[in-house]
Parts: structure tokens; sequence; C-alpha cells
């Protein structure tokens, strides 16, 4: 293809037509099954009981774009009872698998935080593994008053 003034012109008009009658390509939110299959492939076999993690999260976040949230696991982090690994996932976004983390007992506790992403009002749930292959889960429902992924 020559690319000169006239052709870009056309491309340019082509594209905003496209953007304008919303040829672009939609977003798809993640389903509760897509949820429940990433919980599952985390877990393993286990079955996940509340208790021994602490999720924080905002009730009520303004701005989807930026969610602060920290997670924090009630272990002694020794050799013979450690931590593996918490994973956070969010339910209503494009992708449910947000974050993991990974520990040892060398890390002394097990303690995170980050900022995420929030597509719209819903459940964020940490799950933790510990080294005995037991798996401890917590979830916040997060309003949202404007989305971050697309919202």
């Amino acid at each position: 293809m020559n690319i000169n003034r006239r052709n870009m012109i056309r491309a340019s008009v082509k594209m905003a037509v496209a953007g304008t009658l919303g040829l672009q390509a939609s977003r798809v939110m993640a389903s509760p099954e897509d949820t429940a299959k990433a919980l599952a492939a985390f877990a393993g076999d286990a079955t996940p009981t509340a208790g021994t993690i602490t999720l924080t999260a905002p009730e009520i976040a303004e701005n989807g774009n930026t969610v602060p949230i920290s997670i924090s696991v009630d272990s002694p982090m020794t050799e013979d009872s450690y931590v593996e690994s918490v994973t956070i996932l969010a339910e209503d976004n494009p992708n449910p698998e947000v974050v993991t983390f990974h520990f040892t007992p060398a890390s002394g506790v097990a303690r995170a935080s980050t900022r995420m992403r929030l597509a719209k009002t819903q459940n964020v749930i940490a799950v933790a593994k510990m080294n005995d292959g037991s798996v401890f889960t917590d979830t916040r429902n997060v309003k949202v008053t404007i989305g971050g992924c697309g919202g």
C-alpha cells in the first residue's frame, strides 16, 4: 500500500467511523463459573474454610481504578507450619485472577498489600494455601462508584 496523505486520511476516517459505530472489541466479564474454576485450581483437592486469613478492603471504592487491598495470614511461619501462597480473586472483573503472593518460612510474616482494579461492585476473595495442604478464605464486598476495568 502506498502511504500518502490521501490514504492516511482515508484510514483515519475509517477508524473514526468504526469507533463511533461501536465496532470495537467489547470487554467480556468473567462468569461465576470462571471464578469457581480459578478457586478450585488454586485450592486443589482441599475445601476452603473461613478463618486464618484476613482480607482488608474498603467497603466503598470511589474509583475502581485503584482499590487498596491487603491480606494477612495468622501463621507461625516456621518450617513445620507456614503459608505457601495467597491468591486474590475478583468475581466480576474481565479476569478473576488478580494476583498471587508466594511465601516461605524465611518471609517471617504472611502479609502483603497492593492496589487493584475493579470493574464494578463485586466480591473480592482472598485464598491462602498452607504447607500442609489446608486452604482458608476470606471475602469482602467492595462497592465501586466508578468502574476501573472499562466500567
